[in-house]
């Protein structure tokens, strides 16, 4: 199993409690290729409010994804670069696929896309984007995701759609990448995003937290959605991000994380409820819990040292983890 990191980018993500800071997104990956991550990974928002997470109000200022990419692969050699996941109304998929093939050329290879349905009304609307219905938005994905795949595939491509139609499109120069750089979809794993998978995406990730029983039923779902599409469910990826808390003395660390969370999030929160459904305790019950899930076919976990995603609390957990479990990963 490989292991990656949920990269800060938001002003609510450092470890230092600095703003935005695209020099600090981008050393903390060079920071994980050199502790031997095998992938890092930025999400898709032009601001984020966290009280859905038991946060303050108030909106966080956040890196763009593509640019802020372009950059880590200016800085890094090895590490796999992506994002998790880009919102499908906010780039048009001819303009996606072209930024994407360019960041593939730039990063020599190294491009997974992420993309999803959206899920944040208030910033749709603050940008005048339109929102619609759970439908809608899963309609212009689909649509979305074959026309990226097939640019990226090296065109030329003709589709027509509700939402989006392209004519003997081209998308030249292709991507490193051959057939094409990976493209996920990130969802919750439902019949509808399983179909998509199944019929025009190359892996399923799903965040932030689940238990082994509840992934089994929607890995079964993608199974099915595959077995109808006539391909072999073993040929999806899948990968799995989980908030994450590695060590010996777990209560200290908590306290840590509890210290460092905005607001009062953490207030009255017990270790026990934090683990529920996070990966947390010692390297080999983390790595034991990681092989439930690999039973399921999970590849990759994605590390969120925090209890936010895309954010490092303590920086100290990330020299953990890679010292300590991703060692006992690389056998599963």
């Amino acid at each position: 199993m490989k292991t990656g990191l949920a990269l800060p980018h938001y002003d609510f993500s450092y470890p230092d409690g600095r703003s935005a800071d695209l020099a600090a997104t981008v050393e903390w990956a060079c920071r994980a290729e050199t502790l031997g991550y095998d992938s890092v990974w930025v999400s898709d928002h032009f601001f984020l409010e966290i009280t859905r997470y038991g946060g303050p109000p108030g909106r966080h200022g956040s890196l763009e994804p593509l640019a802020a990419l372009g950059a880590i692969a200016a800085a890094t050699e090895r590490v796999r670069l992506g994002t998790l996941v880009l919102s499908e109304a906010f780039r048009p998929p001819p303009m996606l696929a072209k930024a994407a093939a360019t960041l593939d050329v730039a990063s020599g290879g190294r491009l997974e896309i992420g993309m999803g349905a959206g899920w944040y009304e208030d910033e749709y609307a603050a940008y005048g984007y339109p929102f619609g219905s759970a439908g809608e938005r899963m309609q212009r994905l689909e649509e979305a995701v074959r026309i990226v795949g097939g640019l990226l595939d090296g065109g030329p491509v003709t589709f027509e759609g509700e939402h989006y139609a392209v004519r003997d499109a081209i998308n030249e120069p292709r991507p490193v990448q051959r057939p094409r750089p990976p493209i996920w979809i990130g969802s919750k794993g439902g019949p509808r995003a399983a179909r998509i998978v199944a019929e025009a995406a190359d892996g399923w990730n799903t965040v932030w937290k689940w238990t082994p029983e509840d992934y089994a039923a929607k890995a079964a779902t993608l199974d099915e959605a595959c077995e109808r599409a006539g391909r072999d469910p073993a040929g999806v990826r899948r990968s799995l991000g989980l908030y994450t808390l590695v060590g010996d003395d777990l209560p200290k660390l908590f306290e840590a994380v509890r210290d460092w969370a905005p607001g009062t999030m953490l207030e009255g929160t017990s270790l026990e409820e934090f683990a529920a459904g996070a990966l947390v305790g010692t390297a080999e019950q983390c790595a034991e819990r990681m092989a439930a899930f690999a039973h399921l076919g999970a590849d990759e976990l994605i590390v969120a040292p925090a209890p936010l995603p895309f954010a490092i609390a303590v920086p100290e957990q990330v020299e953990a983890v890679a010292e300590t479990l991703i060692p006992l990963l690389r056998d599963l």
